[in-house]
């Protein structure tokens, strides 16, 4: 698929540049509304994800935006878990709150309790696959019963559990929203995002969508989302981005296959080193999460694990030593990169506030890359002896 940079795009007659703005005439316009590349990209993930549509964001974070700002309106609310990536919960607690969305917070292991909170004006329930850097699994059936129970919309943010390990649709949710920076990426070429609506949902039970719904039925969000959001917005994936995300969601499979494989290999080593306290990854057995990572992802609950040592001096110390591994914030790359979440993504919540999402000082996230496994851990023997 060839890069389509081009800004604009001709038509051959003023006749059928009317046609498409007036919806009667499906072309490609403007390259903040819709792209080739973009759309190739859109396509792609539409067959792996089985969805009914598909829309690429410039980012992650966008996707969760529109996402919400499509399905909300002043006075709603959505409910989610207490722990959250950081930027996420952020977004939720202080940006969304200005606009007058509320966001209420609970703890998904208490269904009861989440239950309590849904009214009138709730339109969702958004959770993580698997919470980063806590590495909880949800309880994605009991969600989904609620969430139909209540006629409510249930988000998934999937991006540490990609497509190839992660059927969405099966476990009953309705608009799927990653980051195809990390694992659709693979190399860190370039940032972007997927908003994914699986067509499960009866738009007619949402009041913001109800007036949309009769009309464009099964494509009520899409519609919205692209018509009202997205285009006002200006978060479009560019052309190159696309070509490099094109490019690594080729080969994705044989990507997290790696990880998965080097992720096991690690949390054997790491377990059974006396220097580290503690070590999560939900496919080791020793995981709270083991038994949901099995039932939903086969086991392969993507490519990010933490470990503990005995203090966050020892975590700067050995991540100062480390000569493979690089120290940097991104996550399911290719290569294998380490973090400390307590004094980076999380500095701005007060201490009891991080312990309340467990991020611990003395906690570290490593986001496991293709290397050999030989050679991480080497890395990993050197910096800790």
């Amino acid at each position: 698929m060839p890069i389509y940079e081009s800004v604009a795009f001709e038509f051959n007659t003023a006749e059928d540049i009317a046609a498409n703005f007036r919806g009667e005439l499906p072309a490609h316009v403007y390259s903040r509304t819709g792209n080739p590349t973009v759309e190739y990209l859109e396509r792609k993930l539409k067959v792996l994800t089985d969805a009914h549509l598909v829309l690429a964001v410039s980012s992650g974070m966008a996707a969760i935006t529109q996402t919400i700002f499509t399905l909300c309106a002043k006075g709603d609310n959505i409910i989610t878990n207490k722990n959250l990536f950081g930027h996420t919960y952020a977004l939720f607690n202080q940006n969304l709150p200005s606009l007058g969305i509320e966001t209420r917070f609970a703890d998904f292991e208490n269904i009861t309790e989440l239950i309590k909170l849904i009214d009138e004006n709730t339109r969702a329930i958004y959770f993580e696959t698997v919470t980063n850097p806590q590495l909880e699994i949800p309880d994605m059936d009991a969600l989904s019963s609620v969430a139909k129970k209540y006629k409510l919309v249930l988000i998934a943010d999937s991006t540490l559990t990609p497509p190839n390990v992660f059927n969405s649709k099966k476990y009953g949710v309705d608009i799927e929203v990653l980051s195809t920076t990390k694992f659709i990426s693979g190399g860190a070429t370039s940032v972007g995002g997927a908003i994914i609506d699986n067509g499960t949902y009866q738009w007619e039970n949402n009041k913001n969508l109800a007036p949309f719904a009769a009309k464009l039925g099964k494509d009520t969000f899409y519609g919205r989302l692209k018509k009202h959001i997205f285009r006002q917005f200006g978060s479009c994936m560019t052309a190159h981005s696309a070509y490099f995300q094109i490019i690594g969601l080729d080969i994705l499979e044989l990507r997290v296959e790696r990880c998965v494989e080097n992720c096991m290999k690690l949390g054997e080593y790491l377990s059974n080193n006396s220097k580290v306290i503690d070590v999560n990854y939900p496919a080791l057995n020793t995981s709270m999460s083991y038994l949901r990572s099995k039932k939903y992802f086969g086991n392969k609950p993507g490519a990010i694990m933490t470990f503990d040592l005995e203090s966050e001096e020892a975590c700067f110390a050995f991540m100062n030593r480390l000569k493979l591994i690089r120290r940097a914030t991104n996550l399911n790359d290719n290569k294998s990169l380490i973090i400390h979440p307590y004094s980076t993504i999380y500095v701005e919540f007060s201490p009891e506030q991080r312990q309340q999402m467990g991020i611990r000082p003395t906690m570290m996230r490593l986001s496991v890359g293709i290397e050999g496994a030989e050679d991480i851990i080497a890395d990993i023997e050197q910096a800790l002896s």
